[in-house]
């Protein structure tokens, strides 16, 4: 799971919002205040995503929660740098942000629930540290690629690493469930 979970981080540092905003600024000469009001609306979506996880991991499981959704965000990502407008660009990574957190809340329960309570502590430092040191990874690789001229594959490589973590995180951990799904 840390490894899986580390590969989710990292392309989620290939992602970061300040190379979001450069390249709609580049892009679609988008302006500081447009781009505050996307990331504004982009960030409440996020937040509203929490509470319908847990409603939806009710009904599908935790791991199919996590990866039934992040896989469309990350479809959402990859289209955003093919969108042939503004509009098209910001409501593909709204629907994104509507959907690309979905996995927290269901990660951390899921981690929480395969492991005794004694053992808790221990594995929520085990996938979050390699996690934060996979995450402080992305932005400067993913920075590099944008500056040399590849302004949207950062954007692209981010997507296809998570949808091969998802799809990895299924074919996996499909067997094992927490004792609420058993």
């Amino acid at each position: 799971l840390a490894a899986l979970f580390s590969v989710d981080s990292f392309a989620g540092g290939l992602a970061v919002q300040a190379l979001l905003a450069l390249w709609l600024f580049g892009r679609f000469d988008l302006s500081l205040a447009q781009a505050g009001l996307f990331f504004f609306w982009s960030g409440v979506l996020s937040a509203f995503s929490f509470p319908v996880a847990a409603w939806l991991a009710g009904r599908i499981g935790l791991i199919n929660t996590m990866v039934f959704t992040h896989i469309p965000s990350s479809l959402c990502l990859i289209a955003a740098m093919f969108a042939p407008g503004v509009e098209w660009a910001l409501g593909l990574l709204l629907l994104r942000s509507a959907l690309s957190q979905m996995d927290v809340p269901t990660r951390t329960s899921y981690v929480m629930a395969v492991v005794t309570p004694p053992e808790r502590t221990a594995a929520s430092s085990f996938t979050a540290v390699p996690r934060s040191l996979a995450a402080a990874a992305g932005p400067a690789i993913a920075g590099a690629i944008f500056a040399s001229g590849w302004q949207t594959a950062p954007f692209i490589l981010c997507g296809v690493l998570k949808i091969a973590y998802d799809l990895a995180l299924l074919w996996i951990f499909r067997h094992v469930r927490p004792p609420e799904e058993r």
